[in-house]
């Protein structure tokens, strides 16, 4: 099949990109950054060079794609520090020029990565703009069939807890505790895309993605021991006081509020509720797996 997929050759799309390609298909992948090309054409792609904010480029390298995956992130919107960027407003655009390039393009199929949280506009914090483009997307005709994938919170997201181990001697948030919740690995994200690719499109379908369920606590000591820390734990602050720190390094107040209210959906267990109702079968990488790349990036930060 002919493939488009957006997102560039990041933390899911290489390995994506790379399995599509294995299987024998043709994949065309979209980054804004031309410095890619050589690097997505290493893996047996194409490559497509624009931007997500330019709807007849989108149409234009849809047209002919049997299947076109869909994603957005916070960084397409702009720097995170950047005080003058509406996040959620600018990725709901995104939204809309997909939208419009699906129907002129004429695409009937459509992966979408959407997230946890996203069958709510209700209480999860920044990670709304999911929600809102699963919204817009479901306004296309019932002829065109889509698949909206929902990873939980990805592993790589403990990464940003390097600093405060470094620098407070503990991992620092405004949830904690020995209530499990899911991980997920971006390999298992690709391989339930790569597979999805291949099994039938009808309809709408909604589809969770997992790879382990750890609580923080259990986090802390497999992070800790990987990185000779044994003792290392999970403190747990107000979602006043996380809010003051991260205003204090400078994010963006639209991002650091919608942080803090996303990890406090963590904590009331508002951003789990769809979950619960479809826990899907576990990934294959686990915190353990994981706990060896936070080790490495943990060394190589130090140095």
């Amino acid at each position: 099949m002919n493939i488009v997929l957006t997102g560039s050759i990041g933390n899911i799309g290489r390995t994506l990109t790379e399995q599509l390609v294995q299987k024998g298909h043709s994949v065309t992948v979209i980054s804004s950054a031309s410095e890619r090309i050589p690097a997505i054409e290493a893996l047996g792609a194409k490559a497509a060079i624009g931007s997500m904010f330019d709807t007849e480029f989108l149409i234009q390298t849809f047209k002919g794609a049997d299947i076109v995956y869909l994603m957005e992130t916070m960084e397409a919107a702009g720097d995170l520090f950047d005080k003058n960027i509406n996040f959620i407003e600018t990725i709901k655009k995104i939204g809309h020029h997909y939208k419009t390039a699906v129907e002129r393009s004429g695409v009937k199929k459509v992966v979408h990565l959407s997230s946890i949280g996203a069958h709510t506009d209700k209480g999860t914090g920044i990670i709304v703009f999911h929600h809102y483009v699963e919204r817009i997307l479901n306004e296309l005709a019932d002829d065109t069939s889509i698949k909206f994938i929902r990873p939980v919170g990805i592993y790589f997201n403990l990464f940003s807890f390097i600093n405060t181990i470094k620098n407070k001697g503990s991992i620092v948030s405004n949830w904690g505790g020995d209530q499990k919740e899911p991980w997920v690995s971006p390999l298992d994200i690709a391989d339930v895309i790569a597979e999805e690719v291949e099994l039938p499109f009808e309809g709408r379908t909604y589809r969770y993605v997992a790879s382990d369920e750890v609580s923080p606590n259990e986090i802390a000591k497999a992070l800790g021991a990987a990185i000779g820390k044994p003792d290392l734990q999970w403190n747990v602050i107000s979602d006043e006081e996380l809010l003051k720190n991260w205003l204090e390094i400078g994010f963006n107040e639209q991002i650091a509020k919608g942080f803090v209210e996303t990890q406090a959906s963590q904590r009331t267990g508002v951003l789990y509720e769809d979950y619960n109702l479809y826990r899907p079968v576990l990934g294959k990488v686990k915190l353990a797996d994981f706990a060896t790349d936070f080790a490495t990036a943990y060394q190589n930060d130090l140095q």
